[in-house]
């Protein structure tokens, strides 16, 4: 995990050149000043609140490597971005001129659509490339393949199996690189996790996460950011199936540092006791196929049911991060009230289009920043 920020200072930074086609000159006048922040108007938008942070030609990589203010000015940028153009039907053309390389060495839903769709909706051209197309380190160095790419496109966004792929095209590359998915973390899956979560209780600190399953990516994402905004985790795996250790360790630094709970179990009810937000995820990750029946086994007694609420907090929720098998949650969970999932799968959209528009442009949000 040490090293993996490597490259953030060298990064290239170019203007971010607005090139804003509307149909009429009052709209393009009105657009470029709600960008420039010079417009104010009754609903909000306008001039936005002023703001030290600067992602513009990062990495997204972990969010390890992100502070606390960064993190929620990505959740602040998504809701921005939710509020203009999905309930106010705006149209911002902010990443116009711009593509984005999309290598995916691993299948997905949510991943490939929120990425694909949110680019062009901001006006920019995704290219989708598969292992039918692009091998990583295979028919070309990894070193190379981050050459080429930086010299066709603005940023990649890539999933894959290995992080240590990632690291090193993040240091080969000239332009941003982000983890669409990796062995080790699932940083913008956590991002629309947050927001879904803020945009329900109003708020994020204070509240404590139930982790029940599997010690894989996504909690470990969790693990390197829930105590940056003051939330509480409960961690239950099998033995044998816990964190990284040094995932562990690096998470019990957070806790200490922001003066939050972490509990690692074997027992989910004990994690789930008090807890505002049950989350689990897949027991069989891809490329585990063959182990299958061994841990259908060893699960046992790790499924999500009403049995489980009764122990957490009587306002408690619901996030799986899709796609979801019955043994993990059951459907009186699932497709309950208490469940967000559905909430969850739509933000992955806005926050993808936040990290999008934060690592490649110099816009910022023009609403007022959430209560995190």
């Amino acid at each position: 995990m040490e090293g993996e920020s490597a490259g953030f200072g060298n990064r290239v930074n170019v203007r971010f050149k607005r090139e804003v086609r509307v149909k009429d000159e009052a709209q393009a006048t009105d657009l470029e000043n709600r960008m420039d922040g010079d417009a104010i108007d009754a609903d909000g938008y306008g001039q936005s609140t002023q703001t030290n942070v600067q992602l513009k030609g990062r990495d997204l990589l972990t969010l390890q490597n992100y502070t606390t203010e960064e993190i929620q000015y990505l959740l602040w940028m998504a809701s921005d971005l939710k509020q203009r153009i999905k309930h106010k039907g705006e149209y911002l053309p902010l990443l116009q001129g711009k593509s984005l390389a999309m290598i995916f060495e691993k299948r997905s839903t949510r991943t490939r659509l929120s990425t694909e769709t949110g680019f062009a909706l901001l006006g920019g051209h995704p290219c989708f490339l598969t292992t039918q197309d692009i091998h990583l380190g295979v028919n070309e160095s990894l070193t190379d393949t981050a050459r080429v790419l930086s010299c066709m496109t603005d940023a990649v966004l890539a999933r894959v199996y290995k992080q240590s792929d990632l690291d090193q095209l993040a240091k080969e590359a000239s332009v941003p690189i982000i983890n669409g998915l990796s062995d080790l973390y699932h940083p913008i899956q956590i991002l629309a996790d947050y927001l879904t979560i803020q945009e329900h209780y109003g708020y994020l600190k204070g509240l404590t996460i139930s982790w029940i399953g599997d010690g894989n990516n996504v909690l470990n994402s969790i693990m390197m950011s829930a105590a940056k905004f003051g939330m509480h985790l409960h961690v239950a795996t099998p033995k044998g199936f816990e964190p990284d250790p040094r995932i562990i360790k690096t998470a019990e630094q957070y806790s200490r540092e922001y003066g939050t709970k972490l509990l690692l179990t074997d027992d989910p009810l004990k994690a789930a006791s008090g807890a505002n937000v049950l989350v689990t995820d897949t027991w069989i990750s891809m490329g585990q196929e063959e182990e299958k029946q061994k841990r259908l086994k060893i699960f046992q007694g790790y499924q999500i049911t009403m049995q489980t609420g009764k122990v957490a907090a009587p306002d408690w929720t619901f996030l799986h991060c899709l796609p979801r098998k019955p043994q993990e949650v059951d459907d009186e969970v699932f497709y309950s009230q208490k469940s967000l999932v559905f909430q969850e799968s739509e933000n992955r959209k806005w926050t993808i289009m936040a990290v999008m528009v934060s690592l490649l442009t110099d816009y910022s949000p023009q609403l007022q920043k959430p209560t995190f």
